[in-house]
């Protein structure tokens, strides 16, 4: 439970940690388009 504390009162961790999660459902998201075109296309 201190672990969670520390993530939403240190904002350091929590937007680094935000910024994570962000770029990686970005980078998932082109991965999933990417692969669909791909594959719709053959």
């Amino acid at each position: 439970m201190a672990i969670l504390k520390e993530f939403f009162n240190d904002p350091v961790i929590f937007f680094s940690f935000t910024g994570l999660a962000v770029l990686l459902g970005i980078g998932g998201f082109y991965v999933y388009y990417f692969m669909s075109k791909i594959n719709h296309e053959e």
